[in-house]
Parts: structure tokens; C-alpha cells; sequence
């Protein structure tokens, strides 16, 4: 009974394996924090290049270097400009439309974005408007998290397939 005892005693003294008891516990804790700010820079790379390349578009679309401009042209440039999207193409959609500055009705706050589930387009206007109107241009491209079960990728609103939706806007005059 002794030996019994004094074996129990010696395995609750020993300090064997209390490193690797550490690492077990702090391990989860450290990726999780890692796996959170990866997706948080790659989410504000993805949104700072879509910004970009929508500023740059419009803007050769002002000193009208797009003649007869269309939703699949400005689909194009934008995707060429921004590298770190995925599938940019089939996932983008672009809304441009006139505001009057009479009433100053401006849209809603929901953009359409692409519906990857059923692969369908949302419906949107595209008006690409008259001279010295003031146009707003929405952009709305879905991308998917980098790391959807941990950290942002976790807390963002996703659609059925698991993406997110990054909405970029911009506004500008038609010149004559």
C-alpha cells in the first residue's frame, strides 16, 4: 500500500510534459488569432484593389477613353486592374445610373451582388446617362473567405455558396 501511495505521489510531483500541456492550450489560441488577421488583410487588399481599379476605370471613363461604354467592358477593365480577386469575371456585377439633381433621389443601400448558387446575374440598371449628368457607379464583387469557420471570416455576411460581397462606389460628372 506503501508503494502504491508513494507511486501516486511521485507521478503527481513529476513535471514531465508540462511544456507540451502549454503548447496544447496555447496552440488553438495563437493560430486562431493568426487565421483571423490573414483574413482580415486579405479581405482589406481585396477591397483596397477593388477600389483602385474602380477610381482608375471611371476615371478613363470621364476623359472618355470608353467611347461607348457597357457593362461588359467595365466588368473587364475593372477585373484586369485587380489581380487578387478571384473569378473576378463571373463574379462581378456593376450598377451605373444617373442621379437627378432635382430631387437628389438617391438608391437603396443593397447592391446586387452575383448569386453563385443559382449562377445568376442580379438585375440592374445601366445607364451610362447624358452629358453633365452626375452618374453613381456601384460594383459589387463576391469573394470567398480565405478562412470561413475562424476569426472575420466567420462574422462576415456570406452568401449560400460561402462568399462575401465587397462593394466599391463611385460617382462622377458626364462631361459634354
Amino acid at each position: 500500500m506503501r508503494r502504491l501511495r508513494k507511486r501516486i505521489l511521485h507521478t503527481i510531483r513529476a513535471e514531465d510534459g508540462v511544456a507540451s500541456l502549454e503548447f496544447v492550450l496555447a496552440i488553438p489560441v495563437i493560430l486562431a488569432v493568426f487565421m483571423a488577421s490573414m483574413e482580415s488583410g486579405v479581405l482589406m487588399t481585396r477591397f483596397i484593389m477593388l477600389e483602385q481599379s474602380v477610381d482608375m476605370v471611371m476615371r478613363n471613363l470621364r476623359l472618355g477613353q470608353y467611347p461607348n461604354p457597357d457593362a461588359d467592358l467595365l466588368k473587364d477593365e475593372i477585373c484586369s486592374r485587380t489581380v487578387i480577386m478571384n473569378d473576378c469575371k463571373q463574379a462581378i456585377s456593376i450598377e451605373m445610373m444617373p442621379i437627378s439633381t432635382t430631387a437628389w433621389n438617391m438608391p437603396g443601400n443593397n447592391m446586387g451582388c452575383v448569386d453563385r448558387e443559382d449562377n445568376v446575374q442580379p438585375a440592374l440598371t445601366f445607364d451610362p446617362g447624358a452629358a453633365h449628368e452626375i452618374m453613381l457607379v456601384r460594383v459589387c464583387v463576391v469573394q470567398d473567405a480565405v478562412f470561413p469557420t475562424t476569426g472575420i471570416g466567420l462574422k462576415l455576411p456570406k452568401d449560400g455558396q460561402g462568399g462575401y460581397g465587397l462593394v466599391a462606389m463611385s460617382a462622377f460628372v458626364n462631361e459634354p
